[in-house]
């Protein structure tokens, strides 16, 4: 039995007379409805005299104010949660910084990378790695980087990786970083999502740094805001950028497996469920939260709720899976409890979440015999500005690319829908 009740919600505001973006949301690990939101405005060169830097972790059951407010020396883009120690978040700046705050230690960064060895764009991922210390980090950012790091020393990274897809190692040739994934059951494996619309797969053991780049996905016309692998199997991912969310197998570089129609209206971010295989969630530039259930209802979402009237732009599951959290373009983080029937475990789901995997992998998935023409009309400007350099208009570019979005209009149904 499926209910599509309306979710109960509750909204924390952006306290600041001038609005920055809910770029970011990290769940505080031991479960709680305690939310850390990275604020800023990345429209390029628009941080105004009188907008504020500080982020904030929010206690939800009391939303009237935030619980600490985070003080960062540039806007915190990412914002992360240390899952060995709730007190602990690493942060990733406009600048290209990298901060940690120990909240028992109050709002100001225990320390901060240094310019010199930092990234030069903003830090779009920041995620903590499995290590007996708990101590240890990466980054990724429009610069075409990825640096790990050790919060015991930030004076410089401990390893740096540039995401040219020659493997020539080079940073001009470098694609920009706009989405990181990292598994922890996969602890040597990562994932890079690009402005190019290029998903790359990284292995960081591998024995040189060109070795390091593994493989590479393209399906995107733009790029490539969320990335999130299955977490009942791994080998399965969730891509979303320009207007559809993709799944991909490993074993399948051709092309996505399955994929949601077009939509008119530009997709924002995305995640799987933690506890139902085949249920996934997209946000949209039009301010509506989808709910994807592939066994269930394939061509449309199982549930759609219109969330604000701004653009939605962040996304984050509680790992209950019963609990999701929205950030708008106007720093709005709306929590909504999901109806039961989206996060319990259907009877046979797994099984038949494979089969579907394993159809898509075996070819017999309407996607493979996409026609070329099915392009959306207006994906073409945005792929032209993609491949036009990577001067120091990579971030205008993003911004740029997310303000005509809205005027886009996508070709709806051009494009096989999310099906088997």
């Amino acid at each position: 039995t499926r209910t599509t009740s309306t979710p109960s919600r509750t909204s924390a505001p952006d306290p600041n007379i001038t609005k920055r973006t809910a770029t970011h949301l990290s769940w505080h690990p031991d479960g709680c409805k305690k939310l850390a939101v990275a604020y800023s405005s990345l429209e390029f060169q628009q941080n105004v005299k009188d907008m504020s830097f500080d982020s904030y972790i929010w206690d939800l059951e009391n939303s009237n104010k935030p619980e600490l407010v985070l003080k960062p020396s540039s806007p915190l883009v990412s914002l992360e949660y240390n899952p060995k120690d709730s007190h602990i978040l690493a942060g990733g700046c406009y600048n290209g910084q990298i901060a940690y705050w120990d909240t028992r230690k109050g709002r100001l960064p225990v320390e901060v990378s240094t310019v010199e060895f930092s990234h030069r764009d903003p830090v779009y991922g920041a995620i903590w790695l499995q290590s007996k210390t708990g101590t240890e980090c990466f980054s990724a950012s429009t610069d075409g980087q990825v640096l790990w790091w050790d919060i015991r020393k930030l004076s410089e990274p401990t390893e740096t990786l540039v995401l040219d897809i020659s493997r020539k190692g080079l940073l001009e040739n470098a694609l920009g970083a706009i989405s990181l994934e990292f598994e922890p059951t996969m602890p040597t494996k990562f994932m890079v999502g690009t402005e190019q619309g290029i998903i790359i797969t990284c292995n960081r053991k591998a024995k040189t740094p060109p070795e390091k780049i593994a493989g590479t996905y393209s399906g995107h016309h733009g790029p490539v805001y969320a990335l999130s692998r299955n977490p009942f199997y791994p080998k399965f991912f969730l891509t979303v950028g320009d207007w559809t969310a993709r799944i991909w197998s490993e074993e399948s570089k051709e092309s996505s497996i399955m994929w949601t129609k077009y939509h008119l209206s530009y997709l924002t971010d995305g995640c799987w469920s933690t506890v139902r295989p085949a249920v996934f969630f997209t946000t949209k530039m039009d301010g509506t939260l989808d709910i994807w259930d592939f066994l269930f209802k394939q061509n449309d979402p199982s549930l759609s709720l219109k969330i604000c009237d701004e653009p939605l732009f962040s996304l984050r599951l509680q790992d209950n899976g019963c609990v999701v959290g929205c950030g708008s373009k106007l720093g709005t983080v709306t929590l909504l409890e999901i109806s039961s029937g989206l996060c319990t475990l259907q009877k046979n789901e797994k099984t038949l979440a494979t089969a579907v995997g394993a159809r898509g992998t075996a070819g017999l998935s309407p996607c493979s015999a996409r026609p070329r023409s099915a392009s959306p009309p207006s994906a073409a400007p945005l792929r032209r500005r993609c491949s036009s350099g990577r001067p120091s208009g990579r971030r205008s570019w993003r911004a740029g690319g997310r303000r005509a979005a809205r005027g886009c209009r996508g070709a709806g149904g051009l494009a096989p829908s999310l099906t088997t």
